[in-house]
């Protein structure tokens, strides 16, 4: 991304939180938004340019921000423990908050979500809880239940970290690597996370919505978006073969052209 990098704060867990972001895609004020939300290590760098292709071939504004604990954003504090809510309130607190300090008016014009891995759960949430206030999503190797593949790769991510280089190839777009891969790590192999679930807080959700899964996801089975499937009968479903947990870097192009075609779609739909 050639984009500025801009920050944000707002008052989160009652202390100011800075917010790292972007601007990126068409630059017409006029046009549809897109928000970003990352995966459990990501943040806006990791994204690289995908958010901008994408919002420039269907013709969109990007915004592309790192939640508190990633990249530039304010990092977690050393004794803060993620909770089994924290995607809930990600969903809930933080990117309402941060939408409007952005100036984005989710009443006036409502804005898609594009959400991958943790942050497309993130997406779910807020469109099942947020309903009035978005315009479609697109979410990408989501997570409506924990599996035992999920449980087992994020365990030898942990391992992976501890003994391998993970930690300085994650400083290269975390400002404290440390707080975002603890924060993440920690929470999922904890056992109160477990019976985490929302594939019974999905059926609300009312706006278009497209789930996208790697045939090969080492972190999930097909499940988790056939699950969305049964509980929202609108949502469009794309299993893509030879991809893995990332398809918006393992099929790229494929990913690009299917979500054109849905979006514009959509807006076709909302002109008739």
């Amino acid at each position: 991304m050639t984009a500025t990098v801009e920050f944000v704060t707002i008052d989160w867990c009652g202390r100011p939180v800075r917010l790292e972001y972007q601007w990126v895609g068409v630059r017409d004020a006029q046009a549809p938004a897109m928000v970003f939300l990352h995966e459990g290590l990501g943040s806006v760098s990791m994204w690289r340019n995908f958010p901008d292709q994408l919002c420039q071939a269907v013709g969109c504004r990007g915004l592309v921000y790192s939640r508190p604990g990633y990249g530039n954003s304010t990092p977690r504090a050393e004794d803060e423990h993620w909770a089994p809510d924290f995607m809930h309130r990600q969903a809930n607190e933080v990117l309402p908050a941060f939408l409007c300090a952005v100036g984005v008016d989710v009443d006036k014009q409502p804005p898609w979500l594009f959400g991958h891995s943790d942050g497309a759960s993130i997406a779910l949430l807020y469109a099942a809880h947020h309903p009035a206030q978005l315009a479609g999503a697109i979410v990408v190797a989501p997570h409506i239940l924990v599996e035992d593949i999920s449980v087992t790769s994020i365990a030898q991510a942990r391992t992976a970290y501890q003994e391998t280089d993970l930690r300085q190839r994650l400083a290269r777009y975390h400002a404290n690597p440390d707080s975002a891969f603890w924060g993440w790590n920690g929470i999922w192999l904890d056992p109160r996370f477990r019976p985490w679930r929302i594939d019974d807080q999905l059926a609300s959700i009312q706006c278009p919505l497209m789930a996208v899964q790697g045939v090969d996801d080492e972190y999930g089975t097909l499940e988790q978006i056939r699950g969305i499937a049964r509980k929202v009968p609108q949502c469009e479903l794309l299993e893509m073969k030879a991809c893995g947990h990332s398809p918006h870097k393992d099929q790229t192009d494929l990913l690009i052209a299917a979500v054109t075609h849905f979006f514009k779609r959509q807006l076709e739909g909302d002109i008739r």
